[in-house]
């Protein structure tokens, strides 16, 4: 690799197949400009090849991608495309596994309850994998989220279509009021590096160490808190009735994903909430066959097919769903429940998709209707309250003339990694999980309960200080307020305040607004600028950027795919994300039925232009600045000229948007001035392309209609995926001629 490479990842669903269609013209293009183009592969099936290469044989064995880039991220050299991964649950974990094994990997089986040290080691490298893997290794600076002016302009111009609100609306967000994650939340700034060590007292006299060392940095902020499960069980069963008793749809809305540890947990206890008599007839027996809640209804119902019994318990499931409250749906047509696999309702993406259409959610009837959309953990679910009021008020929001809610995330070095990772326990008896530093001092204590869920998070004070400094960087390049979403009635954000005030006059702040809010009164205060037609930069931590960076985009665009996420990396080089993939799984599905893939890279097009940009500022690179340059422009009039991927099939899919977006950067890069040679280099392409234009679409649209085979969902075949995803032999022709 050389200073002027761009990495450009290689992940999973729908962007990994958009990749075998558009990489060829960004490796053809860069080459132009002398920019190297290299992939590598993060997938979720390839992290689990990575993990265990003594179990295979030496063709099938991978390099671990994933660590390179991490010790990449770290250097001034680094220029990362990242495109959205699968952040596994344990059921997606179980099903890549097999469908690796189908493939000839002989992975060792994920042991649910491992008994010995092998099992406990093979269970120790799958949690390594599961979840928001991706995201804390590669995160060595803080989040730049902002909707391209091209892209809000054509937003204004044509924009989505919003549900309309009523006034009687009954939906409504429920959280919990105490003994969750908020309320006991404890926070220390650490006043010297060193180590922690994690450990329970138990009641019976016991001392069990969960953590023997965290190490730690000076002025670092350490948070602990507990979410005490009985008073969850207590709380979702009042939302149950609660839902039961004004007529809406019951729905919950978690982070299972990056979440990993604490969310499916949750989620295990919903589940228990919503079905109480069959889980006390017959949970022991559920147990037994190792079919937990944690994993969601659906993996229940599968394994009761092969249960002794297994009818009488489907039948008990069956009649207390009957009685209500009637369930939100994932798909109504095919029964899957919100409540059917943990994974399948995300908050980030649910809850403004929710908002956006009438604060409904689906039915089991296949109608809309009213939801009470449970979010057990007060910290932020307020902020989604104040949003339906809001709309409850005074309407849904008007895309064409709103403005827009930026973000900057805290998320550099790990920091606010909640619930997701070695520091977060389901704690086994009741006693007093305490935080001690080197020299034995107590740091942190909380009394628990059996079952009870403990978390711990680190938050690097090198982290804080470089989020400030991004915050004012935005501000003072917009001219818009930003505002730090932090409530000093919390501990960690009590802390985070107190560097924010401290590091702020690092910087020159003259003429610029920057205020400090607590997440619901900042909501209102967005929310206010935003139906006035202004703008107002949201400074958030991690969680809440992974929150807002789907509900304003959504509200704003219709998508968070067509976001530009920056990551200013600490060291000096760049990671460019290229948007969220929610729905991408149904283009994966929808790709093997008809061979149709409505994904949309405009993500991939956006940070593909700043990473060229970066490129040229930080290696002289002139031409990769003209490839920027001329990107954008070719963006703008992709955007225009409305040829991101239809929804139907028989339109534009995603292959014809990579051929109108290389058709149009072609074009641009023939008629502009500042580089004669790349000018010359892309004229026969750019005339190429325009006069074989209805040849190339008749070929991209001849294979629509008819199953398209890929080898595998989580690992497709390489050459059966290129094969569907470059079905145009004269388009394919036309870009060798850069070769």
């Amino acid at each position: 690799m050389t200073d002027s490479t761009i990495i450009y990842t290689h992940t999973d669903e729908a962007p990994a197949l958009a990749t075998y269609s558009f990489l060829p013209v960004i490796e053809a293009y860069a080459s132009t400009a002398g920019v190297a183009v290299e992939s590598r592969d993060i997938s979720l099936s390839g992290r689990i090849i990575a993990a265990f290469p003594e179990y295979l044989e030496e063709s099938r064995r991978i390099d671990d991608a994933l660590a390179e880039l991490g010790e990449l991220a770290k250097t001034a050299d680094a220029n990362i495309i990242k495109l959205p991964n699968i952040s596994a649950s344990i059921p997606q974990l179980k099903a890549a596994v097999a469908e690796l094994r189908e493939q000839g990997y002989t992975l060792p089986d994920y042991p649910d309850d491992p008994s010995t040290d092998e099992e406990r080691e093979i269970r120790a490298r799958y949690d390594k994998v599961k979840g928001s893997a991706v995201n804390p290794v590669l995160r060595e600076g803080n989040s730049d989220r902002r909707a391209p002016a091209s892209v809000k302009n054509y937003a204004k111009t044509h924009p989505h279509r919003m549900g309309a609100w009523s006034a009687d609306s009954k939906t409504n967000v429920a959280h919990m009021t105490g003994d969750d994650f908020r309320s006991t939340e404890k926070s220390v700034v650490i006043p010297a590096a060193g180590s922690l060590r994690i450990e329970l007292a138990g009641d019976d006299g016991t001392t069990t160490v969960l953590r023997d060392s965290v190490p730690v940095e000076e002025g670092e902020v350490v948070d602990a808190a507990v979410l005490r499960v009985a008073v969850l069980r207590e709380f979702l069963t009042a939302q149950v009735g609660r839902a039961r008793a004004e007529g809406v749809l019951f729905s919950v809305h978690l982070k299972a994903t990056m979440m990993k540890v604490s969310d499916p947990i949750i989620f295990g206890h919903v589940v228990r909430a919503f079905f109480p008599r069959t889980f006390a007839e017959h949970g022991e027996a559920l147990a037994a066959a190792g079919l937990t809640p944690n994993d969601g209804l659906g993996g229940i119902l599968k394994g009761l097919e092969s249960l002794p019994g297994g009818d009488a318990v489907k039948a008990s499931f069956e009649a207390e769903l009957a009685e209500g409250p009637q369930l939100a749906m994932v798909d109504s047509d095919r029964g899957i429940t919100n409540l059917h696999v943990p994974s399948d309702v995300i908050v980030d993406a649910s809850m403004p998709a929710m908002i956006r259409t009438s604060g409904h959610m689906w039915g089991p009837d296949g109608q809309e209707a009213d939801t009470l959309a449970v979010i057990p953990d007060s910290s932020y679910a307020g902020v989604y309250q104040v949003v339906i009021d809001d709309c409850r008020a005074n309407g849904a929001f008007d895309p064409a003339t709103m403005g827009t809610v930026p973000n900057v995330g805290l998320m550099a070095r790990k920091a606010e990694e909640y619930g997701s990772h070695d520091k977060t326990f389901e704690i086994p008896t009741t006693g007093t999980v305490r935080v001690l530093d080197g020299e034995g001092t107590v740091l942190m204590e909380h009394a628990v309960g059996a079952g009870d869920i403990w978390r711990m998070c680190q938050t690097k004070d090198i982290a804080v200080r470089d989020w400030v400094k991004l915050a004012v960087t935005r501000a003072r390049a917009t001219g818009d307020p930003a505002v730090f979403w932090l409530d000093e009635d919390r501990a960690h954000d009590a802390n985070l305040i107190a560097k924010v005030r401290e590091y702020l006059p690092e910087h020159d702040t003259d003429g610029l607004t920057l205020e400090i809010m607590a997440p619901v009164e900042a909501t209102a205060y967005s929310l206010e600028r935003v139906r006035r037609g202004e703008n107002a930069i949201s400074v958030t931590g991690n969680v809440l950027r992974d929150y807002l960076t789907d509900l304003f985009p959504i509200l704003e665009l219709g998508t968070s795919a067509k976001m530009l996420s920056v990551v200013p990396l600490i060291n000096g080089g760049g990671l460019f994300e290229t948007g969220a993939g929610g729905s991408a799984p149904k283009h994966v599905q929808q790709l093997v039925k008809e061979n149709y893939l409505r994904w949309d890279s405009l993500g991939e097009f956006l940070a593909l232009a700043v990473s060229f940009e970066h490129l040229a500022n930080t290696t002289g690179n002139a031409r990769a600045k003209v490839l920027a340059e001329t990107l954008d422009r070719a963006t703008g009039t992709f955007l225009n000229e409305d040829k991101s991927p239809s929804r139907r099939l028989g339109g534009i899919d995603n292959r014809g948007s990579h051929f109108y977006l290389a058709l149009y950067w072609a074009r641009e890069l023939a008629g502009q001035s500042e580089d004669e040679r790349l000018a010359e280099a892309f004229a026969p392409l750019a005339e190429t392309l325009a006069t074989q234009e209805a040849t190339i679409i008749e070929e991209l649209a001849s294979v629509q209609g008819s199953p398209a085979e890929i080898g595998g969902y989580y690992r497709p075949d390489p050459a059966l995926a290129a094969a569907v995803m470059r079905p145009s032999k004269t388009f394919n022709q036309a870009l060798a001629m850069l070769g």
